[in-house]
Order: C-alpha cells, then sequence, then structure tokens
C-alpha cells in the first residue's frame, strides 16, 4: 500500500496551474457527515497486502496514470513544437520494487527486522529527470504569459475561445501555455469535467476523517501504550521516527530495528491495522453514496480519457 498523501506529480502540478473499538456507532441526525459511520465485525489484520476500499472502483491506477501522463507529455510537446521548441514534458519516475510503508505505518514484521524505518528496503530512489533549459520564448510558449491577469480556463473548450494577448512565431500563445493546454486537453477537454483530483481528494477526506474516529483513537492509544511498556514514547503510528529520535541516517541502525520490531508487535497487539482499515473504508463507503452521481461521471470521464490516450500513443 502507499502512504495517504499529495504525490508531486505532472497531473498536480499542471493543477496547480480494544472492545470499545468494535461497537457500531448510531447513525441519523442531519446529513450524517458529522457521525461516526457504523462498522460490522473488525477483522485481525496486520497486513496491508491487497487490502481494497470502496473508491478503488472509481481511482486511478498507477498503469492508467502513467498512460495519462504521456498522453499529456505528447499533447504538450506537440504543443511547443508550434513555436519552434523541441520539449518533452517530464514525466513522474517510475518507482520499481514494492513499497514497505502503508498508510497505516509500518506492518511487515521481516521488514522491520531487516530494514527498521528504512523505506523501500534500501532501494534508491528513481533517479530526477534531467532538466531542460528553455530560453525566454520557451518558457512563455510552455508557462504562458506571465501578466495575464484573467481567469484561467477551466476545460480545453473555454480555453479555445480566450485569448492570452500574446503570440509568439505567428501562432497565439494559449493562456497557461502548452503546459496547460497539454492537461486540458487530457483532463477537460469539455466544460462541466468533474476536477481529476475529486477521487483522489476523497480518499484523503475519508483517510482523514478515520484519523479522528473514535474507534481509530482508542486503537492508536492501544498501541501507544503497548510502545509505553517497552520504554518507547510515541503517539503517531504511521511516522514515528522523529519521536523516537530518528534521523533518515539511522533510519536502519539498530536503534531503529529494535524500534520498529515492537511497533509492529503493538500494532498487532491493538489490531490498528484491522480497525482503522475498517473504519476508513466506512467512510469512503458513506462518501462513494453521497457522491455517486459525480463519481460515476468521473469514472466515465477517465474511460475518455484513457481512449484519448491510446489515441495519441498510436
Amino acid at each position: 500500500m502507499r502512504p495517504i498523501a499529495a504525490r508531486a506529480t505532472v497531473l498536480l502540478l499542471s493543477a496547480a496551474l480494544l472492545t470499545a473499538c468494535s461497537s457500531e456507532s448510531d447513525g441519523g441526525g442531519g446529513d450524517g457527515s458529522a457521525q461516526e459511520p457504523a462498522i460490522g465485525t473488525i477483522p485481525r489484520l496486520l497486513s496491508t497486502t491487497g487490502l481494497s476500499y470502496p473508491l478503488d472502483a472509481y481511482a486511478t491506477t498507477d498503469d492508467q496514470r502513467r498512460k495519462l501522463e504521456q498522453a499529456q507529455a505528447r499533447v504538450t510537446s506537440d504543443c511547443m513544437k508550434r513555436f519552434g521548441f523541441d520539449f518533452e514534458l517530464p514525466l513522474t519516475p517510475a518507482v520499481g520494487g514494492r513499497s514497505d510503508d502503508s498508510r497505516y505505518g509500518l506492518t511487515d514484521a521481516t521488514v522491520a527486522a531487516r530494514y527498521g524505518y528504512v523505506p523501500n528496503r534500501g532501494a534508491q530512489p528513481p533517479a530526477k529527470p534531467p532538466t531542460q533549459v528553455l530560453g525566454t520564448s520557451g518558457k512563455l510558449a510552455l508557462s504562458g504569459p506571465t501578466g495575464y491577469k484573467g481567469p484561467q480556463p477551466m476545460s480545453l473548450e473555454e480555453a479555445r475561445g480566450k485569448d492570452s494577448g500574446k503570440t509568439l512565431n505567428g501562432q497565439k500563445v494559449p493562456i497557461g501555455g502548452c503546459i496547460r493546454e497539454g492537461y486540458l486537453t487530457v483532463y477537460a477537454p469539455k466544460k462541466g469535467a468533474v476536477d481529476a483530483l475529486f477521487v483522489t481528494n476523497l480518499t484523503m477526506d475519508a483517510n482523514s476523517r478515520s484519523r479522528e474516529d473514535s474507534r481509530v483513537v482508542a486503537a492508536v492509544k492501544a498501541w501507544s501504550a503497548c510502545m509505553a511498556e517497552k520504554g518507547y514514547t510515541v503517539d503517531e503510528p504511521v511516522s514515528p521516527q522523529s519521536d523516537l529520535g530518528l534521523n533518515p541516517n539511522t533510519y536502519g541502525g539498530p536503534k531503529a530495528i529494535a524500534a520498529a520490531k515492537q511497533d509492529v508487535a503493538c500494532k498487532e497487539k491493538a489490531n490498528l491495522v484491522g480497525i482503522w482499515y475498517t473504519v476508513e473504508s466506512a467512510y469512503q463507503k458513506r462518501s462513494v453514496e453521497q457522491n455517486a452521481e459525480t463519481l460515476n461521471q468521473a469514472k466515465t470521464e477517465l474511460n475518455d480519457r484513457l481512449k484519448l490516450a491510446a489515441t495519441l500513443a498510436g
């Protein structure tokens, strides 16, 4: 599993452009969004491998995301060629191997015993793509005029009806430049498109709400109390390294390994993963029910984007 966090992807860049834990919560009151959702039987879990969530049915997979990024890069490159520039939009480096970090922190006893808190089992992060140097004209083509004061178009359809007031090599420069034209072409060709980050935002919101849920709070306290019995004063199960007095240079040292092993053991004792997964899934389920129409539209638009990406790859 991957941690829930905002990723530094091309898409985001462009867009910027324990008994108590097993009891069910009562429903009712308002639209129910402020109530803790009811849950069923909580399984005992430690491994996060293979876990699925209600919003997964609407989310973009890593493979799909890669194809969409490639499509956006292709459109951006073609746009830059109109202005006389050879430019390749850098793609998010592919992460090789398996990630040991889960949304609930370290949960693999074997990994903990060998690597402590070293991420990705010590694998080196993927190399960053080389920076392409652009002059003043190239930057204008890529990012659009810096002095444009009007609202940014939110769809390609809208962008085609607006004028940035700048031309280059006899061609009108798009508002937001080629990078925004590439983004809008793939993610928002027509007005009324669902925000490309809509599902991601719902997922992050469910994770955030679950973290504050009384049943998860109780499980975290149980984990923390278990850690305290072994001399560790920590209350953050996802990223306890700082509280443990560790830094990246010592994540794989003897002190880190000892703490990591205890961390996993206490998560198992408190059934933190089982409780948190069940609660988070309940928040996601409620979110799916409340946003069914928009989610179905988002799914349709994702399929349309993938079809477009396939044509651009040809």
